[in-house]
Order: C-alpha cells, then structure tokens, then sequence
C-alpha cells in the first residue's frame, strides 16, 4: 500500500469511527460557538513578523497587529490606519493622519511617534523599505496623530509597501517594542489589530490562541484582504498544530476542529463526501514552489552549479508530488512571475522546457566545480508541500551524482537556520523548499525572493546587477507596456543568473465545517468576519 492510499484509507476509518486522532474539546455548546478552532500549515515556532518571513508567523500577525494601508484582491492599497493622506506636488513630501480612537492592546493610544518606530525596524528587513529608506530625507512626528516623510526622490508605490500582503509587512507597534533591533527577536506581542495574542496560553508546536479585542474600532468599509472593517465574529480563534494530515483530517470531520488552512489534495475527495464540511480553492493567485539555493557557499555560489539544477529538474515532478494527479491543481512556469497576470512572462525560461538531461547537468556541475561537497538540503517535515518537495530533490541531487545531506527536520527550525550565513558544515545550510504566494509574484513591487542586492536580499543572498536593474527599470516604467518589457528582462536576468529555482505554480485547498461561514479567497486566511455558528 503507498503513501496515497495509506492515507485515504486511514482518514476514511477515522471519519466512521468517530474519534479520530483526537479526543472532543471539553467545551460548552456556547463556548464552542464563541471559539473557533484553526489548523494552520505550520507550528508557530516564533511570533516576530518582521525578523522572519514565514506565512504562518504573517498569518497570526495580522490579527494582532493593523496596518497602515491594506491591500484589497486587486492589489490596491486602502487606508487602513490611516485617516488619509497628503502628497506634495513634486512627490516629495507625505503627511499622514491616523485615524481617530486607534489604541494598543494594553489601552495605550497609537501615536505617530509609535508609527515612526514601527517603519524604522521594518524598512531593513524589506526590499520596499530599503528603497525608501535609501530615499529617506526625514520622518518626524507633526503632532500625535500625524507624521511626515520626506524623500529625496518621489516614491509613488510608498501607500503599497505599507499595506503589501507579502513579507514582511509593515505592522505598527508600540514604540518600546519596536525599538527592537531587526534582526533581534522581539519578547512582547502588543499590537492594536482585532486580536490580542494570550501569550500565557502559547506552547509551540500544539496550541496559539487570540482573543477578540474589544477596543479595536473597525472601518466602516466591507472587510476585503488586508483592508476594510475587520470585524471579528467569535471570542477566541485557537491555532491547533496538527503537522499529520491524517489527523487534521480526521479532526475537521469529526467536528474536533472548524478550519484547516492547507489540507493535503490526496485528502479532499474523502472530505468532500462528507456533508459537513466545504472544501474549496484558497487562493485563486495560486503559489509559486521554490528550490532555494544558499550563493554564499559551495557548492551553489556557482552559476553553473544552480544552471545545472535547472537543467536536471522535472516541474512535474515536484508538482506532482504536492498535488497528486489532478492537472487542474498545478502548471509548469518557466519563469517566476504569476501566470495569468498581465505581467506574465516566460522570457529565458527555455532551460526549464522539453526533455530533462542529467548527463549534460552532471558536465554543468563538473565546469561549476563541483567536486563531492555535502549538499545540506534543510526539509521540513511538519508541511506536506515541503516535504514532498524534499523528497524529490533528495532524489534528483543523487541521480546527479550529489553527495545529500539531507536535514529532516520542522519549519520552525528552517525558519531559525536559513538567516544563518555561516557554511553548511557550520550550522549553515545549501538550499531549502518553500513556496511564495501569487499574490506576492505578480510584479517585483513586492517580491522579495526574486531581489538580486547582496546583503539586502532574501536568504540566499544573490546578488546581479542584470537583475536588479530590471526591478529599477520596472519600478521606473511610465506605463503597463513599460512595466511588462521590465519583467521580461528580470524573468531572463534572473534565470539565467538562477536568483532560486522554481519548482511549478500550484493551487491549494482549504476546507472547512459547513456551520462556519465568511471565509475569504486570498493569500493568507483571514479571520474577520468569519462566524461560527
């Protein structure tokens, strides 16, 4: 019996017996209803969203941390902390007001001197805030509810690197906490967003819970992504981590739990036959899989070493391993931008294209210099779609003729061990699978996996100047068609250059109890007005 069908049938046994992997909740009907129980796709491992960019620290972030502006499904910013905005006629100069009654979870008005802090933490840790803060002439309070910015060039996309989805988001928090060091982790968790975070109810790796905030005044506009009224409908959302699938699963329909963010595809067609619960694509945008590469060390700080991958790797296989054999679930991408965007491109992309071949790849890795190395290939095992990726890299690097180090381990820790530059053999890594939203692709505004710069870049530092280049020219175009020449430039500097390797564009699922109503479409889960009956 294969892994597919040990599943199906074990979750299937689950479902009839009842039980689960679990047992029920000791709640009240009432306090049932109030509480909403939630399996996200990882453990919370750390709670600080601008030290790291992992999804699942984003995700919890947003409920207990607003925003500035917010961008809705059309990727446009909305105010969203802000009351509104003045912009100097030769663009130099932003004046922002915030809202009235905005506070802290501890009863602490929200000040522009707070606001302040907040962006000078974020701005070296995001490719969008670096630009800015390249740019930055002055940033001071006005008064208490207003702060300007002064630039020394115009920064026309500055309201959208304050409401972008992607990581890391410009969250606002209190001044003493946001004086952090950004590549320190922060200690407390005080935020003004629809929920507060019950830290005394924290264990890492089973359980996070936030509580409704009764102070949060929301917008009066409709709830849409990051921007609108977010308005919470329960008093507790409780993070549950379920790192087996067939527990989840179970779980979900044995009533355990109300909402599970990822499940595995090999499980919906038994959900589905179950009446009370809903499945249905996350996000429309899909996810953009991702081999990345360390270019500090041996053996991938060789071009041709990464060009040799690209030859050697079958998208089909990758993508068949996350999503099983449903076709309409995945598309190979021979590029890195999102497919179906107006942006779109697959300029350069013909490496990735036709029959895969490993002899020309292993004399590829020969001229690279590559001579038996340890490949540390870091994997978690706690996210179906990583570890399914893992497994067929393991594979490819050894028909290669690769020496695997292959590292078994959680997200949590991947997330702690790629921000370490240091060689593979001292604690440092080779490459490691992720995958990036589409809503993150579509255009380099906010793409951090795809930047070139060196230091400022996203783990795995590359740095190629063809490629960054492109970004300015991109962020420089006075029009659509302007924009769409930039991104077929970037797409060709970075494959040839092999910025990371992408594995395929996929879409997930998640899947939910038919009595909870309200859930968005969108690159992360968002819990305002969500109600559980």
């Amino acid at each position: 019996m294969d892994r597919r069908t040990f599943l199906k049938a074990g979750v299937g046994a689950a479902a009839i017996g009842g039980s689960g992997g679990m047992s029920a909740p000791a709640l009240s009907q009432g306090a049932a209803a109030r509480t909403l129980r939630f399996v996200p796709q990882a453990n919370l491992a750390n709670f600080d969203p601008i030290w790291g960019t992992q999804y699942v620290v984003r995700n919890a972030s947003a409920m207990v941390w607003d925003t500035l502006y917010g961008v809705d499904d059309k990727l446009e910013p909305k105010p969203q902390m802000v009351e509104g905005d003045e912009v100097s006629s030769d663009g130099l100069t932003w004046t922002f007001k915030l809202r009235a009654g905005l506070k802290f979870h501890d009863n602490e008005p929200v000040l522009a001197k707070d606001v302040i802090a907040s962006i000078t933490r974020w701005m070296p840790r995001d490719p969008m805030g670096q630009m800015i803060r390249a740019q930055l002439n002055a940033m001071t309070a006005v008064d208490d509810r207003t702060f300007r910015i002064v630039l020394k060039s115009p920064y026309p996309k500055m309201r959208f690197a304050f409401g972008k989805t992607n990581t890391p988001i410009c969250f606002i928090m209190p001044e003493r906490i946001a004086r952090t060091d950004p590549f320190q982790q922060i200690g407390e968790y005080v935020g003004s967003g629809p929920m507060r975070f019950l830290r005394d109810e924290w264990v890492p790796g089973a359980k996070a819970v936030f509580q409704k905030f009764d102070g949060y005044v929301p917008r009066s506009e409709a709830a849409n992504w990051l921007s609108g009224g977010k308005r919470i409908n329960v008093d507790r959302v409780e993070w549950v981590v379920m790192p087996d699938p067939a527990t989840a699963s179970a779980a979900l329909q044995n009533g355990e739990v109300d909402w599970w963010e990822n499940p595995l595809s090999d499980l919906i067609p038994v959900m589905r036959r179950n009446r009370n619960i809903r499945v249905d694509i996350a996000d429309p945008l899909g996810n953009v899989g991702a081999f990345r590469m360390n270019h500090l060390h041996a053996p991938f700080n060789s071009q041709k070493v990464r060009q040799a991958i690209l030859m050697a790797m079958s998208q089909e296989d990758y993508m068949r391993a996350i999503v099983g054999s449903d076709d309409a679930l995945w598309k190979p991408l021979p590029g890195f931008f999102t497919p179906g965007t107006p942006g779109y491109t697959e300029e350069g992309g013909d490496i990735l294209k036709g029959p895969r071949n490993i002899d020309a790849a292993k004399r590829l890795l020969a001229e690279g210099g590559y001579s038996g190395q340890p490949v540390t290939c870091l994997v978690a095992q706690d996210q179906p779609p990583l570890k399914a990726m893992g497994d067929v890299t393991a594979d490819l690097l050894k028909r290669l003729g690769m020496n695997v180090d292959f590292v078994a381990t959680d997200w949590g820790t991947v997330g702690q061990r790629r921000a370490m530059k240091n060689p593979p053999n001292q604690g440092g890594w080779a490459m490691f699978h992720t995958w990036h939203a589409g809503a993150d692709c579509v255009n380099p505004a906010s793409y951090n996996a795809l930047r070139a710069n060196g230091d400022g870049a996203w783990f795995g530092w590359p740095s190629n100047q063809a490629v960054e280049a492109g970004v300015a020219e991109w962020f420089a175009a006075p029009d659509a068609a302007s924009e769409r020449a930039a991104m077929a430039k970037i797409n060709r500097a970075a494959m040839d250059y092999v910025v990371y390797a992408p594995t395929g564009f996929f879409l997930g699922y998640t899947a939910w109890r038919s009595n909870v109503s309200g859930i968005q479409k969108g690159p992360l889960p968002f819990f305002w007005n969500v109600t559980k009956a």
